[in-house]
C-alpha cells in the first residue's frame, strides 16, 4: 500500500510556477532531469504556494469569528508565538517567535485567533517591521482595546546563510498602541514576556 498524501493546489498556478522552477534547475547549472531533481519543480512550486497563502486570508475575518462581550480589563499576553516568513528581499526564510497582548475594552477575542493571524500575514513575502505594524494594526482596527503589544524576536537566513553571515544574530522589532505607550504597562508587557512562569 503506497502512502498518499492529499494537497489542494490550483492546478493552472502549479505549473505556472513549476515550470519557472524548471528553468531556474537550468540556469543555476543542474540537470532537472536526474532522479532527485525530477519532482523539484512541482514541489518547489507547491511550497511557494504554501508558504504565501496568507494573501488568501482576511486577517479581520479571523478576529470577527471569534468576538465576544466581555467586561475583563487588564493584560492578556499570547506568547512565544512560533512564525515563519519568507524575506521579500532574498525570498529566504525568517523565522521565530511573536509576543502579542492587548488590553480588552469590552470585547475579547477567541485565543486562537491570534496565532492565525500572525500566520495571515507572515505566509507572504515580507520584512519583520512591516509584519509587526500589520499585526498590532489589525488587533486595534478590530478589538478597538485600550491597548495593543507586538514583539517579534527573529533569524533572518538572508544574515546567516548569505551577506554578512552571522549565525547567532536575532532581530527584534515592537510596536505599541494605546494603553502601551505608558511606560509602566509597557514595561509590565515586557516583563512577563520573559518570564518563565509555566
Amino acid at each position: 500500500m503506497s502512502y498518499q498524501k492529499f494537497e489542494e493546489y490550483n492546478l493552472e498556478t502549479t505549473k505556472e510556477i513549476q515550470e519557472k522552477y524548471l528553468d531556474i534547475l537550468k540556469e543555476v547549472g543542474e540537470n532537472p532531469n536526474r532522479e532527485g531533481l525530477l519532482k523539484t519543480p512541482e514541489r518547489a512550486s507547491k511550497a511557494m504556494q504554501f508558504l504565501t497563502q496568507g494573501y488568501d486570508i482576511d486577517a479581520e475575518k479571523i478576529l470577527k469569528s471569534a468576538l465576544f462581550n466581555e467586561d475583563y480589563s487588564e493584560m492578556v499576553i499570547v506568547k512565544d508565538i512560533e512564525l515563519y516568513s519568507l524575506c521579500e528581499h532574498h525570498v529566504l526564510p525568517f523565522f521565530g517567535k511573536a509576543h502579542i497582548a492587548y488590553i480588552p475594552n469590552g470585547k475579547i477575542v477567541g485565543l486562537s485567533k491570534i496565532p492565525r493571524i500572525v500566520d495571515a500575514f507572515a505566509r507572504r513575502l515580507q520584512v519583520q517591521e512591516r509584519l509587526t505594524d500589520q499585526i498590532v494594526n489589525v488587533i486595534d482596527k478590530v478589538l478597538k482595546p485600550q491597548g495593543v503589544a507586538v514583539v517579534i524576536e527573529a533569524s533572518h537566513m538572508c544574515m546567516m546563510m548569505r551577506g554578512v553571515q552571522k549565525q547567532n544574530s536575532v532581530t527584534t522589532t515592537s510596536a505599541f498602541r494605546g494603553a502601551f505607550k505608558n511606560v509602566e504597562t509597557r514595561l509590565e508587557f515586557l516583563k512577563l514576556i520573559n518570564s518563565k512562569l509555566h
